[in-house]
């Protein structure tokens, strides 16, 4: 068996009852667990596999393939308010595939590891924002031995990577444009 503490940072439907659960972790990089029974209600899974958790994972190798059997986990922060907020979720979401284009599975990268936990952290504590995305962005190709100026960093992710997952255009207009507030009524009852 072999332990760790990682962020799920995606859930893939399996079958009726169970999940495949990716996981990004300091001493085991990105892995992939399935998680026989989770989708089930009496699973001793419910309630603690959802994005962006952090847990203590307990899993067993696969002898041939990259699904190993996820066997306990133990969450240790679920980043609620993330989930309260369309723009943290995108954001976040993007860090987590932004992620999974850079690093192979099974390869131990601390250091990504933490830059991921301090983004998802601020996310949870601060909202999204341009300049969380590009500091996340700029400290991503610093790691990769790609670092250039601030704002050069998504070319030189782009043309490394192969691309950057499309959902970055859509966060960029929507954390660049001013917050949209609820048309108030008048005494009246119209609208203004």
């Amino acid at each position: 068996m072999d332990h760790g503490h990682g962020t799920l940072i995606r859930l893939t439907k399996l079958t009726d009852t169970s999940w495949i659960v990716h996981w990004f972790t300091a001493a085991h990089g990105l892995i992939k667990t399935v998680a026989k029974g989770a989708r089930n209600p009496k699973s001793p899974f419910a309630g603690k596999l959802d994005l962006f958790f952090d847990a203590e994972i307990t899993f067993a190798r696969s002898r041939s393939g990259e699904l190993h059997g996820l066997r306990e986990v133990s969450v240790t922060s679920t980043r609620e308010s993330i989930r309260c907020d369309y723009n943290a979720i995108l954001l976040s979401g993007y860090w987590c595939r932004l992620l999974e284009l850079a690093v192979e599975l099974d390869h131990p990268e601390p250091e990504l590891c933490d830059l991921l936990q301090r983004g998802l952290d601020h996310v949870a504590a601060e909202g999204a924002s341009v300049r969380a995305l590009q500091f996340f962005e700029q400290e991503l190709a610093r790691n990769l031995g790609i670092a250039r100026e601030r704002r050069h960093a998504a070319p030189a992710l782009r043309e490394v990577l192969g691309g950057l997952p499309p959902q970055r255009a859509q966060l960029l207009e929507r954390l660049s444009s001013p917050r949209i507030f609820p048309i108030a009524e008048s005494e009246s009852g119209d609208l203004k």
